[in-house]
């Protein structure tokens, strides 16, 4: 009887199980109803809590992150009130770039112009440092093998603004513009000059390529007449790493990546071939474990540190110049104040959070914080700023420069602060240990 009875009791939950089907939400494009994988979730306060996976379907998520912002580039941001909706269509957002011109033969350098939105965590188990980051970019390429002149791929920095906040374990914080870690992943990331279309994708109008890694997909090439959208796990196969070449270094180090995954949307494909001047603009979504040398003075001497940098870019203006121009803009020969933060009609606006993070920054009084600022001593240099030497003391200044001497003392001394650092370093976070 007990038997019969157990069955019965299984056979009821199974049936009750398969009565209530798991519970999906899926982010789908509006016209082709094509799921969007890799779409950046954002709770009621705009902080990125997930990702929608390869099949468009959203991360479980509480009640109490509602309502939802979905972001995918390409497409205009949504927001989500109910949790219990089943399917967040978004519809495309088209970006249209003014039409290049090339004005003569001489003119032989692509110059971008960008516009980059980002959102960085520094992490430990105690201390966060997060920063929302607004810039102007640009890129410079040679379009024939003819020029010296080669250019950057990468995104270089011509203005921008920052805004930081610290928060420590009791959750105290402060906010500041500036931070001496440098530990977001945006300026590494950078273009393609030219990238060859999937065979599948060539002579047609609709077409899906998805190319596999060794644990998962690692290149989705999605076609819809003239636009193209490539979704990259950099993760999922080494040979993805072509997408980033600029990281080699830190793959090569050994440094943990818990996610990396990149997006680029393009218009205008004509051919088998999409370029930079086909581009309208990137986005992606980084994870790390460490970030690498120049953050030990962060976080307390061993302890790990996690770092993540989510962020969109959008394309500006395009232009054809000559390499006399182009060098001009090498060197910055141009007024940096005179470059403003030109934000483009289809980026989202900001959370209420953002907004908050840059009113408290724009408030702050600079005076009185620098005057309450104590410098430590160990680090400053033993110059004490005389540079009227006596013609004797010059030359065996050079002198000492050229042997070498002066180079040795300067890392002696150096080697010797930074000893005392850190020894000072190790007695504080062994007397906090004990105190708790």
């Amino acid at each position: 009887m007990i038997r019969y009875s157990t069955v019965l009791v299984m056979l009821v939950v199974s049936i009750l199980q398969m009565e209530t089907p798991a519970f999906n939400v899926v982010i789908a494009d509006s016209m082709t109803h094509i799921p969007l994988p890799n779409a950046s979730i954002y709770d009621k306060n705009g902080v990125a809590i997930g990702m929608s996976d390869n099949r468009g379907v959203l991360p479980e998520l509480s009640k109490n992150s509602y309502p939802l912002t979905v972001r995918y580039i390409g497409f205009h941001e949504k927001t989500v009130m109910d949790e219990r909706t089943d399917t967040i269509f978004l519809s495309e957002n088209v970006s249209e770039l003014p039409e290049v011109i090339v004005e003569s033969r001489r003119n032989r350098v692509l110059h971008i112009l960008a516009y980059v939105r980002e959102h960085s965590t520094l992490t430990t188990y105690t201390d966060t440092v997060f920063l929302f980051r607004e810039k102007m970019v640009d890129y410079m390429f040679s379009t024939d093998g003819e020029t010296k002149f080669k250019g950057w791929s990468t995104p270089r920095i011509l203005t921008c603004k920052s805004y930081y906040r610290f928060t420590d374990e009791n959750g105290l914080d402060s906010v500041s513009d500036a931070s001496h870690y440098h530990f977001s992943w945006s300026d590494w990331i950078g273009l393609e000059p030219k990238v060859s279309l999937p065979n599948k994708l060539r002579n047609t109008k609709i077409a899906t390529d998805t190319l596999h890694g060794k644990y998962s997909p690692t290149e989705i090439w999605d076609r819809i007449d003239d636009r193209l959208k490539i979704e990259i796990d950099v993760l999922s196969d080494t040979a993805s790493r072509k997408w980033v070449p600029n990281l080699s270094g830190f793959f090569r180090s050994n440094l943990e990546f818990d996610k990396f995954k990149v997006k680029y949307n393009y218009n205008n494909i004509v051919g088998d071939t999409v370029t930079v001047l086909d581009l309208t603009g990137y986005s992606f979504d980084i994870e790390s474990r460490g970030r690498g040398h120049g953050m030990f003075r962060f976080n307390k001497l061993n302890e790990p540190f996690y770092v993540s940098t989510t962020a969109e870019v959008y394309i500006l203006d395009q232009e054809f110049i000559s390499v006399k121009e182009a060098r001009k803009w090498d060197k910055r020969d141009f007024d940096i104040d005179e470059i403003g933060i030109y934000e483009p009609m289809e980026a989202p606006g900001l959370s209420h959070s953002i907004l908050s993070l840059i009113d408290r920054v724009n408030r702050i009084d600079k005076d009185s914080v620098r005057l309450d600022y104590q410098p430590d001593h160990r680090m400053i240099s033993n110059n004490n700023g005389r540079n009227n030497f006596k013609v004797g003391q010059r030359a065996l200044f050079l002198l000492k420069q050229v042997i070498g001497v002066t180079l040795y003392k300067s890392r002696k001394n150096f080697n010797n602060n930074w000893e005392s650092f850190r020894k000072g370093q190790l007695k504080k976070n062994n007397q906090c240990k004990n105190e708790k």
